[in-house]
């Protein structure tokens, strides 16, 4: 393997699930290291003596692997090598290649064969075909692109060094595995970019759901690039795309948002009513998974930095295990809730306040929230406040790094 830099945050999950009952799958876009955390995984056990011929490891989109995209042949191909003094670890990557795996999945569980870790580039095989056979006996291990703190350690020393240009790379090329060893010039980082961008669309959209018209789906995608941190609804998008001469249905374009979700390209954030107590259905948001894909969908044209700061934000905040939310409070907005463990945050995220008008209007919201969870208000400022009367003022990059 070529980027075997440990992820411990991955690792961690990994172990603390060793052994349970529960399928382990692994989620996540194509490229952003579920394969190779399978192999760090596996070079862990045999660091603690597990004979290799227990771990069965297979990429079922490998050319080498075609026949057992059969499942009846997976299945018998698997009880073969699942012969002798368990344990045994078996990790299936790419799972979804193999039509009917879930079949064979069930039935090794059900047989108690080994420790079952799986990935798939897919979100469709948790919402529908796994959880519908397995309801209740898996784990989802959800994986990202890196974080700000692992794309410091991705990086050669000398360009680590300056946190802050680190960062600005960071914003404008993102954190796919790949990017941080790459030339830092656009015109390579953008040809592999782009690369993946179309092997996700190609693989894990168009062939998998029958897609007939690529090109309208990649317009719904370059306009999502563009509008992150931005209320979306179908409206908006069919009025984008009149405006460009194509006409599409409100039911076409839901199934191509559902697509893109479920390829995981992008994370919709719904809206919570924080006095009403109820999610809204209207003036969703979406946040690219990667920067570096969406600012090459959009030919490294910027946008509003504010908004990129957000994605930012919102991506680590899923990573660090919150359910992620856009909070309103009658006109106002709270830029994300975040909860997990009966623990709740507020997060208001703005390139600066240190103008008086702009901290005024950024504070205002997490003022009127009326319970007394933790608020933050995240920055570029380098600044020594560190308090906005009750409400936590960090640096982004601190913030990141924490």
């Amino acid at each position: 393997m070529i980027y075997m830099i440990p992820r411990d945050h991955y690792m961690t999950q990994f172990f603390r699930f060793r052994g349970q009952p529960l399928i382990k799958v692994i989620t996540g876009m194509r490229r952003s290291g579920k394969s190779t955390l399978l192999a760090l995984f596996a070079e862990a056990l045999k660091k603690e003596g597990v004979p290799s011929d227990h771990i069965i490891a297979m990429n079922l989109e490998s050319l080498a692997m075609e026949e057992y995209r059969d499942y009846r042949k997976l299945y018998r191909y698997l009880k073969e090598c699942l012969q002798g003094e368990p344990p045994f670890y078996l990790l299936l990557d790419e799972v979804q290649a193999t039509e009917g795996w879930e079949k064979v999945v069930n039935s090794l569980l059900e047989e108690g064969a080994a420790d079952i870790y799986l990935t798939g580039s897919n979100a469709k095989m948790l919402s529908s075909e796994l959880s519908t056979l397995l309801s209740g006996r898996y784990v989802e291990i959800p994986v990202f692109p890196l974080s700000f703190q692992e794309y410091l350690t991705f990086l050669p020393a000398e360009r680590g060094a300056d946190r802050e240009a680190a960062f600005q790379s960071y914003l404008t090329y993102g954190g796919l595995p790949i990017v941080p060893s790459l030339p830092q010039d656009e015109e390579t980082i953008d040809t592999v970019l782009m690369g993946i961008y179309n092997t996700v669309l190609v693989k894990d959209i168009v062939q998998r759901n029958g897609v007939r018209d690529a090109q309208l789906l990649e317009r719904v995608a370059t306009f999502l690039a563009d509008a992150i941190g931005s209320p979306v609804s179908t409206h908006r998008i069919s009025g984008y795309l009149t405006s460009q001469g194509r006409k599409v249905s409100g039911a076409t374009l839901d199934n191509y948002l559902r697509m893109l979700e479920e390829a995981f390209i992008f994370y919709r954030a719904q809206r919570y009513d924080i006095k009403g107590k109820a999610l809204l259905k209207t003036q969703e948001k979406y946040y690219s998974v990667d920067l570096g894909l969406r600012n090459a969908l959009l030919d490294f044209h910027g946008g509003d930095y504010g908004h990129i700061l957000e994605n930012v934000v919102y991506l680590e905040l899923l990573r660090r295990g919150y359910r992620v939310r856009i909070g309103k409070i009658g006109s106002l907005e709270v830029d994300f809730i975040a909860e997990k463990a009966g623990i709740r945050k507020y997060y208001q995220v703005s390139a600066t306040i240190l103008d008086e008008a702009t901290r005024e209007r950024e504070l205002r919201p997490l003022f009127a929230v009326p319970d007394q969870y933790e608020k933050y208000v995240l920055t570029m400022d380098r600044t020594f406040i560190q308090d906005f009367n009750g409400i936590r003022n960090q640096n982004i990059i601190d913030f990141l790094l924490a």
